[in-house]
């Protein structure tokens, strides 16, 4: 079967269902598939609506190429987001990780460069002096150490690299940003993603529950953020093993002030890491607080906090305590220290 068969069926409004999204995913990953062909199939999701079986499916074949990575034992989160926004926020969840990561959560964070967006995590990751090119091993130990690693996902999935240069012709978010954050190789009970789709919220915790995850949060923020947002209502599900349970909140819920989206607008990589030091040095901003109710989110996705609003003061001690900059700070070191020992190698 050629990928001209799905594309007929998605282009006729058909969904796939698993099965056969899993040869058409396969079809995407061969480098004899015509790449307009893939840019075409995509385009066609897209237009369509990408199901949750379309999702678990692709996410399930992406994994499998996936290079082996083999964590010490150990319940990890991650809070990447599907990014493609469009709204040009800050990097919220590279450093909500940090604040996790300060309040003894294991962080096992998966992201990349931007593809749609001025920065990706990887993009302020580098700004901050934390390189994208340590091996797996060393990522590892890093894991290992600190309680924190993040994995750059070309570094993790060399199969990416033809569709990235595809995604990018397209010049707008599909399925693989709905896919990016079920893909990290690091196994994963629990989960906290954040999709630019209010109207997917559902259907993207039946995937998490359809690949396995215990206890996860997904939200879609006000106009479509792809984290919670200060400004207006955010949408929840809560997946706790077989329960899929809807929830909204606002900033007020979590006792923080109800801010608008301008008031954190992002920059290019490097106006990010400034924001991320000054806010992990404790600085009181919008910036602060949106961090706060990200990272509060994570506390209670992981079950550490009863609540929202109990996960925001966890994620308040972890940045004032100087415990979250602690966790910035050793992975900047460790990063410093493996380029210094390749570049004696």
């Amino acid at each position: 079967m050629t990928l001209q068969h799905y594309i007929d069926t998605v282009q006729q409004d058909g969904h796939l269902l698993f099965d056969d999204m899993l040869q058409a995913a396969e079809l995407l990953f061969h480098e004899t598939t015509p790449a307009d062909d893939i840019a075409t199939f995509l385009i066609a999701l897209s237009e369509k609506g990408e199901t949750a079986h379309e999702v678990a499916a692709l996410a399930t074949v992406m994994k499998s190429y996936a290079l082996q990575v083999d964590a010490p034992a150990g319940i990890y989160i991650d809070n990447c987001g599907t990014g493609g926004d469009g709204l040009e926020t800050f990097n919220i969840s590279t450093t909500s990780a940090f604040v996790l990561a300060g309040g003894g959560i294991p962080i096992a964070k998966h992201g990349n460069r931007k593809i749609s967006s001025k920065s990706g995590s990887s993009d302020v990751l580098e700004a901050l002096g934390i390189h994208t090119f340590a091996t797996i091993d060393e990522t590892l130990t890093l894991l290992e150490q600190e309680g924190i690693a993040f994995l750059y996902a070309p570094n993790v999935h060399p199969k990416l690299k033809r569709l990235g240069e595809i995604r990018r012709s397209i010049g707008k978010p599909t399925i693989f940003n709905l896919v990016g954050p079920l893909t990290n190789p690091v196994p994963l009970k629990t989960q906290f993603v954040g999709i630019n789709r209010p109207n997917f919220v559902m259907e993207y915790a039946s995937v998490l529950q359809m690949l396995g995850r215990e206890r996860a949060i997904v939200v879609s923020g006000t106009r479509g953020m792809d984290e919670a947002s200060l400004e207006g209502q955010n949408t929840f599900v809560l997946v706790d093993h077989d329960d899929l349970i809807p929830f909204a909140l606002r900033a007020e819920d979590a006792g923080l002030t109800e801010m608008p989206l301008e008031a954190i607008r992002g920059g290019d990589a490097i106006e990010n890491a400034q924001i991320l030091r000054d806010l992990l040095d404790g600085k009181q901003s919008p910036y602060f607080d949106t961090v706060l109710l990200n990272s509060g989110i994570g506390f209670f996705a992981y079950g550490l906090a009863a609540s929202v609003k109990e996960g925001v003061d966890l994620a308040r001690d972890s940045i004032l305590s100087g415990r979250a900059k602690q966790k910035l700070e050793a992975v900047i070191a460790f990063s410093e220290k493996i380029k210094k020992e390749g570049a004696h190698s």
